[in-house]
């Protein structure tokens, strides 16, 4: 038998997947199962880009350049003007697969075997698999729940900096939490960045999807920061097209830019009929935009009021992005939520959720919360949240709670 590679063994799981064998079994035994696990969007995609894959005039699906095609990196130009940021050209623009290809390029563009970042927790949980790819570390500032997630004290980060440290890597609006960062909490980042010389990586995907009449601050409003930053963007959650596989990463340093081409070079090409819905995606799609966040605004809504209204439950109101922490009361949200999936049913329906402990460094940080992405309608999302308050008693008088 051959060996695995020590990369591979020490690869993490996905937490939002690792449960995915137990959801199908209990599909197996006819049980309908409400995906609260994962963000993908019930939303339909622009039906802009949906024509433009359909009315593709091509002879030769050929490859794409290497950081992407002049049309769509023309589109991504077009739509950053709109947000203020009119120094950008299209040079500025890696066009990526997905936004994870971007996260990878940012990463082994900066770091080296044993090298670190630092990222607030809870985190998207595949910032370990990126890490870990490439033998990075993880330093993680834990962030609470009693603060809604907000930006942990900046001390507590300038205590994590050390000699290998080479980037703090955030998400705003955040995946899991649906934290939105302040203004001053970004200005406090930008600050320690370049006081230590490091790259501050900001995950932007959901930046169309906040609340409550806030706006999201993107981290290159702080143009001091011209050497010190990379955006990582995607089409996926923002026009629903999580199968385009269509990302890009953005900095306005030209020797991070010029590096990072080296691997986008390396990897041949972005998908070709990804950017051509995405470019298509892009035009005239403030209407589209619009109603999908008052969608969200509903959706969420109804959700964190319901879970709120269960005995026991604590959830902060995210304030962007599409997901919510809650807290559970119970012993271990990873068995609960394998238990829901195999135990447990009410009329023949049950929940999928994520446990939390996946999204942070140390498990035992998340062991009583979950994850729970509102993309589903409100009709589904206010059984889910009936589910989870019936799941909860039987729970705990099955488990002596």
């Amino acid at each position: 038998m051959p060996n695995i590679s020590n990369r591979a063994l020490h690869m993490p799981p996905s937490p939002v997947r690792k449960l995915v064998p137990f959801a199908l079994k209990a599909k197996q035994r006819g049980t309908k199962v409400y995906h609260l696990n994962i963000g993908q969007p019930d939303i339909e995609t622009p039906e802009t880009a949906l024509n433009a894959l359909k009315n593709i005039d091509l002879k030769v699906l050929e490859y794409a350049l290497s950081e992407g095609n002049i049309e769509y990196r023309r589109a991504l130009t077009e739509y950053y003007h709109s947000l203020d940021f009119t120094d950008l050209t299209p040079d500025h623009f890696i066009v990526t697969n997905g936004g994870s290809e971007a996260l990878n390029f940012a990463i082994s563009t900066l770091c080296d075997d044993g090298d670190e970042v630092i990222i607030p927790e809870p985190y998207y949980a595949n910032y370990n698999g990126f890490t870990s790819t490439f033998n990075v570390n993880v330093v993680a500032v834990p962030s609470t729940i009693d603060t809604g997630f907000a930006l942990p004290p900046i001390e507590e980060f300038e205590k994590k900096i050390t000699a290998k440290t080479r980037a703090i890597v955030i998400c705003n609006p955040g995946n899991p939490t649906g934290y939105l960062y302040t203004r001053e909490e970004l200005h406090q980042l930008a600050e320690i960045a370049l006081k230590y010389d490091i790259v501050v990586i900001s995950d932007e995907v959901y930046r169309e999807y906040v609340y409550d009449g806030k706006q999201q601050i993107s981290m290159l409003a702080f143009p001091e920061l011209a050497e010190n930053c990379i955006i990582i963007d995607s089409e996926s959650k923002r026009y629903s097209m999580c199968g385009v596989r269509i990302g890009c990463m953005i900095t306005r340093s030209k020797k991070i830019h010029d590096a990072a081409m080296l691997f986008a070079q390396a990897r041949l090409s972005p998908v070709l009929l990804g950017q051509i819905a995405a470019t298509a995606a892009h035009k005239n799609d403030g209407a589209y935009i619009r109603s999908v966040r008052e969608e969200y605004t509903h959706r969420r809504n109804v959700l964190v009021d319901s879970l709120n209204a269960i005995p026991g439950v604590i959830c902060p109101k995210p304030k962007g992005a599409f997901y919510c922490v809650a807290e559970l009361p119970v012993d271990d949200t990873e068995k609960f939520a394998q238990w829901l999936l195999e135990s447990y049913s009410n009329n023949n329906e049950t929940i999928m959720v994520a446990p939390a402990g996946g999204f942070y460094s140390d498990p035992e940080l998340g062991k009583k919360q979950v994850r729970i992405a509102y993309v589903l309608k409100e009709q589904d999302l206010k059984r889910s949240a009936a589910i989870l308050k019936d799941a909860l008693e039987k729970y705990k008088a099955e488990f002596s709670l």
